[in-house]
């Protein structure tokens, strides 16, 4: 289009099934559109997203010389690369569109008040129209990429984004803060609804890892500074001294002869372990370490070893790699109750889920069994939603500081069902109570995992949100107090030689710092935050930057499994381009009005703007300059700018003052 041109506007509304026209008066609000200053044509159309509505419009763009276009519908973020699309396909720069959303901000808000609401959609599509006969065509940049990925993280969603990159040729970095790769699922005893043993899955998994040529492993290793953008990453790794090298053979005996002992956190210090320690029977890589932070380094290991593996001069190291992609997998914490909550930390026959996968394991403090008072336990009582649906006015917090979980963790109910299953499984006399607000048992071959737990004998207890049980102990036994639903409301005291917490998952305690680095966002709840939960669930606001597993929020295997898959095909696509483009909306510095005060610099979150020398004439004066590549086009530099210097393409300044004036002219 050339700049001599008059704007000529096509808008075209949307009834969105009755989502807008329930409430929104479309056809008067079409006929109020064709009056607007260079409008064209208006039209109306049932789903205006739809095949037959997009063809339309790219006819209409040729057939009636429309050189702007306007869609009002639903939420940008659902359908504004659609129609983008759409109108670059009628041959338009796709930054002449505009999308004014009527649904979020008029039929749904306004769902009693009709006739408001249809002059709101008029108010919007009045200032869309302003706007759009100032929109000017943008082009977007193309820059190489650098064909590595690095993902963070090496828990079961790591290790699958890594493996699947791997498989289609890519070179990966795979970094893990702990000296194993594993993840939360390595602690697991058997999973559901299968009952396989999780290391029995996990092996080949970890195996496969270590022996791919493709995937560079850094185990005790973090991130800790993040620079560039999409294609063109850099990332500053410290990888802490493991003291032990490749030439262990897990013997031991450095181990036997270690006097220092600790708490075991992969038994969630259920047992004790060593300063120089191997992680769990099954780690990979399958070697010792050295706990840098209890190791006294007395040298008995190192006199101990025969293979020279013992290195306790080992220093820190620090890497750098260049990545085009970064997928973030760091999982998440179990909820760690407070002390006193259902008599968590008071009463030593109160422990939670993790706890008890470890006392069900072979491998773990206790090789599998339930032991108490030495014998058999006669009595086990699970507690569900605990650290999980917090509503406010009915969850009474014993740590007042703590924020509310008010979301539900999803694989609590099975988790705690599996394992109420294989207590039974393994003490048959054992009477086994499962006390809950609701069973979630949402996923494939779950709900007959419910079922087989009633016909196992297992007792179902309801209790109402607002009467949650209560642990106590009367003279010396453990009791649980609980008004059960579905004995009309009977109150029932169960004697419990073990009360479990079913715990649920909590962001991890690194999420911030991770955050913080990566420039991308987190919801409420502390998890990581989507740049679509529909349309682009792993994608964040940071192109380039894709999430996997947990870190996204609650999950179970299967699902951390298959979003690893994910992660890696939506990274493949930018590497195996080995180009992308960057989107135009940027900010743009008009030099002769900059004065170089830097007042830009620091609201800049993405830190894309710096403070340089430019040569003008004779004098060199400090003029600020945006890096596109990293710049988001937030607009933040713009609001601080003294001297106005600074706008963003396609919000400009005179774009957003036609838009207010428009409002204000009726």
């Amino acid at each position: 289009m050339s700049e001599k041109e008059e704007p000529r506007i096509g808008v075209y509304i949307c009834h969105c099934g009755v989502n807008i026209a329930a409430t929104v008066d479309v056809e008067d609000v079409t006929k109020y559109a064709e009056k607007l200053p260079n409008v064209v044509l208006a039209k109306h159309y049932m789903y205006m997203c739809s095949a037959p509505a997009q063809v339309m419009i790219k006819n209409d763009i040729k057939e009636h010389g429309l050189n702007r276009v306007i869609v009002a519908s639903c939420s940008p973020r659902m359908h504004e690369l659609t129609f983008r699309r759409v109108v670059e396909e009628g041959e338009l720069n796709p930054y002449l569109f505009d999308m004014t959303n009527i649904r979020e901000h008029c039929s749904w808000v306004h769902a009693e008040e009709p006739l408001k609401a249809t002059k709101k959609a008029k108010d919007l599509i009045r200032m869309s129209v302003a706007r759009a006969a100032l929109l000017e065509p943008l082009q977007k940049r193309v820059v190489e990429v650098t064909v590595r990925a690095l993902v963070i993280g090496a828990g079961i969603a790591g290790m699958r984004t890594a493996l699947d990159l791997a498989e289609r040729g890519f070179e990966v970095y795979l970094i893990e803060k702990e000296p194993t790769i594993g993840g939360r699922m390595a602690q697991l005893n058997r999973v559901y609804p299968t009952g396989d043993y999780a290391l029995d899955l996990l092996k080949p998994l970890m195996n496969a890892v270590v022996s791919s040529p493709e995937i560079k492993l850094l185990t005790n290793s973090k991130l800790t500074a993040v620079d560039g953008y999409i294609g063109n990453f850099k990332a500053k790794i410290l990888t802490n001294p493991r003291h032990v090298g490749e030439k262990c053979d897990a013997c031991g005996k450095c181990e036997a002869v270690c006097p220092i002992e600790v708490a075991n956190e992969f038994d969630f210090d259920l047992s004790k372990r060593k300063a120089i320690y191997l992680p769990f029977s099954d780690a990979v890589p399958h070697r010792y370490v050295v706990d840098g932070v209890n190791c006294n380094k007395c040298g008995k290991c190192v006199e101990a070893c025969d293979r020279g593996a013992i290195n306790l001069e080992e220093q820190p190291r620090e890497t750098e790699i260049e990545a085009g992609t970064i997928t973030v997998a760091i999982g998440h914490d179990l909820y760690e109750p407070p002390k006193g909550e259902f008599g968590y930390k008071v009463y030593e026959n109160v422990i939670t889920t993790g706890q008890l996968e470890r006392l069900l394991n072979e491998n773990g403090p206790t090789k599998g069994q339930l032991p108490h008072n030495g014998a058999s336990p006669k009595s086990v009582v699970f507690i569900s939603c605990v650290g999980s649906r917090q509503e406010p006015g009915i969850y009474q917090p014993i740590d007042k500081d703590r924020p509310l979980n008010r979301y539900c963790s999803r694989s609590c109910c099975m988790a705690g069902l599996n394992n109420a299953l294989e207590i039974k499984e393994k003490y048959p006399k054992t009477r086994v109570y499962y006390i809950y607000r609701d069973i979630r048992a949402f996923g494939k071959g779950h709900e007959d995992y419910y079922r087989k737990a009633g016909e196992a004998g297992i007792i179902f207890i309801r209790h109402k949100p607002e009467a949650p049980p209560v642990v106590s102990d009367e003279l010396g036994s453990t009791i649980v107090t609980v008004q059960d639903t579905l004995t009309n409301n009977e109150i029932l005291a169960i004697p419990a030689d073990y009360v479990v917490l079913n715990v649920g998952m909590v962001p991890r305690a690194e999420a911030p710092e991770v955050q913080g680095m990566l420039k991308i966002a987190k919801g409420v709840e502390g998890f990581f935050t989507e740049a679509h939960a529909k349309l682009r669930p792993l994608d964040t606001p940071t192109d380039g930057i894709f999430l996997a597993g947990t870190v996204q929020g609650p999950k179970d295997i299967t699902d951390s499994a298959s979003m690893g898959s994910a992660a890696a095909a939506k990274a493949s696509v930018p590497l195996a381009k080995g180009k992308v483009e960057l989107e135009p909306v940027v900010a743009h510095i008009e030099l002769d009005k900059c004065d170089g005060c830097a007042m830009c610099v620091e609201p800049c979150t993405f830190k894309a703007i710096s403070i340089e020398e430019h040569k003008e004439g004779e004098e060199v004066k400090k003029r600020a300059v945006v890096n596109e590549a990293l710049c988001k086009g937030c607009g933040a530099c713009a609001a601080t700018c003294p001297p106005k210097a600074i706008y963003v393409k396609h919000f400009t300044l005179e774009q957003i003052a036609a838009m207010i004036n428009a409002m204000l002219a009726e």
